[in-house]
């Protein structure tokens, strides 16, 4: 309850249900460290060291990344590989240079090969090539799993150091990028039936001569898990305060993330027909397959989390409704009335 702990990332999607759930669990504002990316740049070390320096934190959660769907990381992937490799390498070393001996690391499902077998277990990490669209970004992730496993097998130790990875499934909710052009698919396709319901609703007296439709990406046939970002923060406090000592029983010193999801997968045409009733959004859904899928199936393994204590509570039905109601209350959707 005496304890500082940093959130890097605080305003992201993930960042800010962290802070969310610690401030529930009793933690006051006064223990949370937060600055903003005009504050510090993470991508810059002499900036990080100073932070570190000052502020001394006992506790670090590594939740700043720079995200996006296919199409961002398809147009921008230097930026991807660059800026993910630079933050996690700044914060994870400084951490280190001051002390921090709690830190964890939020990584992400792509890391797994395109085809690997489902669900994707922690060892199916580095067995096979990755999926194209993605792979800057997953590089840059392997690379801060391998940052803590390295500064544990170290440091350990010599230092206490105890950095701990964990992987998310796809995530949604609150907090969400719902960009017109560099965001994931459900936050993508909640704006795109909210658009298309209002523009159902101005043609309602004006009948069109062919029935409202939305197009989406691919055939509609990958299968995508999809985790609640509330349940990802409780997921990540749980690692973070498990005993080292559990903790390490049920890892290895060079196989040490732990997946995070909820166990099932629906595909994107159910994906998309499920928002398009949360949303109430009754027009035609149409695919285009001369775009690509990306990977054909995702789904995480998450028994070595089970078998630590943790399940989700949220279900996608429940979650949606909350991450749309989070949409109405964004920028976007006021830019639009």
């Amino acid at each position: 309850m005496h304890q500082k702990i940093y959130i890097a990332g605080h305003r992201g999607m993930v960042g800010s249900a962290i802070v969310r759930n610690l401030l529930a669990g009793g933690l006051s504002s006064d223990n949370l460290l937060f600055r903003t990316h005009v504050e510090l740049d993470l991508t810059c070390q002499a900036a990080v060291r100073s932070f570190f320096e000052k502020e001394m934190p006992d506790q670090v959660y590594l939740a700043a990344a720079k995200v996006g769907g296919i199409h961002a990381n398809n147009t921008y992937p230097a930026e991807f590989i660059y800026q993910n490799l630079m933050i996690e390498a700044n914060i994870i070393h400084e951490a280190w240079r001051a002390g921090v001996k709690k830190l964890l690391f939020l990584g992400s499902s792509c890391i797994y090969p395109k085809m690997v077998p489902q669900p994707m277990s922690e060892s199916a990490l580095l067995t096979g090539p990755l999926e194209p669209t993605n792979e800057p970004y997953a590089i840059a992730k392997i690379a801060g799993i391998k940052l803590c496993e390295s500064y544990n097998r170290q440091y350990g130790e010599s230092h206490g150091t105890d950095y701990r990875s964990v992987m998310p499934t796809n995530l949604y909710g609150p907090g969400d990028n719902y960009h017109p052009e560099n965001s994931h698919v459900i936050p993508a396709l909640i704006r795109r039936f909210h658009e298309a319901k209002l523009s159902m609703e101005c043609t309602a007296y004006f009948p069109l001569s062919n029935p409202y439709s939305v197009l989406i990406w691919g055939t509609g046939t990958p299968r995508r898990e999809f985790l609640n970002v509330d349940d990802m923060a409780a997921a990540s406090v749980h690692v973070m305060n498990l005993d080292k000592a559990v903790y390490e029983a049920n890892t290895q010193p060079m196989l040490s993330h732990i997946n995070v999801g909820c166990g099932e997968d629906i595909t994107i045409k159910e994906l998309a027909e499920t928002i398009a009733k949360v949303v109430g959004y009754t027009g035609n859904i149409d695919f285009d397959p001369s775009k690509p899928d990306g990977t054909p199936r995702k789904l995480m393994d998450s028994t070595r989390l089970n078998k630590l204590g943790w399940r989700p509570k949220i279900d996608l039905v429940s979650g949606l409704r909350v991450a749309y109601d989070d949409f109405l209350k964004s920028s976007y959707a006021s830019a639009e009335q």
